[in-house]
């Protein structure tokens, strides 16, 4: 039975389920819910100030792109994808992550692709009807799932994530920096912040917090290592993605330090005094894409003040905070030269 299984392609890895899968659940996501909402976004921005009179195609395109069944269908064909599934277990994935997605929200479409799309691959290329026995396994099983198993993980995901937003109302100072560095370091990881942040909905403050802290890992680690790395390594880190640095920060673990202690600092500032709130799509991503930034746009409205508090807390002080706590580590020796060079190679 274990040669059977591994022959399959199903590893029964926690490693392919908790990371490969929900890396790839994010880049569904990204796909359909994320870039639709920042399409929507620019589209009402347009048919605001009348800009081109193109604003309502863009607002029709983002709302189609932001329908369950569509970033449903986008995680179960990701996920599918990142567990190296055969065509026909691929495709009919689709299915599996709409209808998880349609009864359960992202954590429902996460499980029902996820199991699925191993069931399915057991089954691939057993008899001489593989056409019709693949996918119509692949669907069933993802029906079952999802409707039977995915509306409950769903229902705990959405109580867990409405305690951390109650919990950052109620205590903004202390909730701000759990929040921001939990989430900072989930961006920096092999996880996927991104997809914690949509299966616990996190919104308000606490999504705001998020932003913070994820935007600290990013600058943080751009601007600390800009020394090694030059501007490539800035902009690849930058508006990229901090993970970059995993590899590093497993072999000198000091150099977590510095974009931890800005998000650590920055996030109760953002949360108790400047009231700074974001949404569900940009509570994860930082200053990926810029898209944190024009999410908190989204959610607080596009002023002078919120843009000033935005590049403030976002960009320039976590860059300020990071640099200078590095320059400290430097100098008694915690963080040697070359600990944050990247490879590219």
């Amino acid at each position: 039975m274990k040669n059977y299984v591994k022959k399959k392609g199903v590893t029964l890895s926690p490693n392919d389920y908790f990371i490969t899968a929900l890396s790839y659940m994010a880049l569904g996501l990204f796909s359909s819910l994320i870039i639709g909402l920042i399409m929507k976004t620019i589209g009402e921005q347009l048919a605001l100030y009348n800009i081109a009179n193109i604003g309502p195609m863009f607002i029709e395109m983002g709302t189609f792109a932001m329908d369950n069944k569509i970033m449903g269908g986008a995680i179960g064909v990701a996920i599918a994808y990142g567990l190296q599934a055969p065509p026909l277990v691929l495709f009919s994935a689709l299915f599996a992550g709409a209808f998880g997605a349609e009864l359960g929200g992202p954590a429902g479409s996460y499980v029902a692709a996820l199991i699925a799309t191993e069931i399915g691959k057991l089954v691939y290329q057993t008899t001489r009807v593989d056409i019709i026995v693949t996918p119509f396994t692949t669907i069933f099983i993802g029906y079952i799932t999802g409707k039977f198993v995915g509306i409950p993980i769903q229902q705990g995901m959405l109580w867990l994530g409405e305690m951390i937003n109650w919990s950052t109302t109620q205590r903004p100072f202390i909730m701000g920096i759990i929040v921001a560095v939990l989430m900072g370091w989930a961006l920096t990881a092999p996880i996927s912040s991104v997809a914690i942040a949509f299966m616990l909905s996190l919104d308000g403050l606490a999504a705001g917090a998020a932003v913070i802290g994820c935007s600290a890992q990013m600058v943080g680690f751009a601007a600390a290592s800009y020394r090694e790395n030059g501007i490539g390594g800035f902009l690849a880190q930058g508006i990229g993605t901090s993970m970059l640095q995993v590899a590093n920060i497993i072999r000198n673990p000091a150099i977590l330090i510095p974009p931890t202690v800005a998000g650590v600092i920055l996030a109760p500032i953002g949360t108790a005094i400047f009231m700074m709130e974001n949404n569900t799509a940009g509570a994860g991503m930082g200053t990926s894409g810029l898209v944190g930034q024009m999410m908190a746009f989204e959610t607080m409205g596009f002023t002078w003040t919120v843009f000033i508090q935005v590049l403030l807390l976002h960009i320039i002080a976590p860059i300020i905070i990071s640099v200078l706590c590095t320059m400290y580590l430097r100098k008694i020796g915690w963080i040697k030269e070359g600990d944050m060079a990247l490879s590219f190679e």
